[in-house]
């Protein structure tokens, strides 16, 4: 009897927020500087990282994006170094209230 507990508070099976949808299939990201050799990351060309930067100057993540470990951390250090030297905005003028 001791281990019996109440069963009221049982979690749906589907999750917390009702049943989720399958969305179908989505083609894998494949990351663009392991697929073109020849694109190379440089914090002197903001036209290239500002692919990697959102809408309000945040570092779009590796699940978005698509690129490997490798070459976020590399694209990270160069945007951090493009915005150092004033060459990428830090924030968005809408960023600001």
């Amino acid at each position: 009897m001791a281990d019996e507990r109440p069963t009221t508070h049982q979690r749906p099976s589907s999750g917390p927020g009702g049943p989720r949808k399958k969305r179908p299939f989505q083609r894998r990201k494949v990351c663009r500087f392991c697929a073109e050799k020849n694109l190379t990351i440089d914090y002197k060309e903001p036209r290239t990282l500002r692919y990697f930067i959102s809408e309000r100057g945040k570092i779009v993540p590796r699940r978005i994006s698509g690129n490997c470990s490798k070459h976020q951390r590399e694209i990270t250090e160069a945007i951090k170094r493009a915005r150092n030297l004033a060459l990428l905005p830090i924030a968005s003028n809408h960023a600001l209230p």
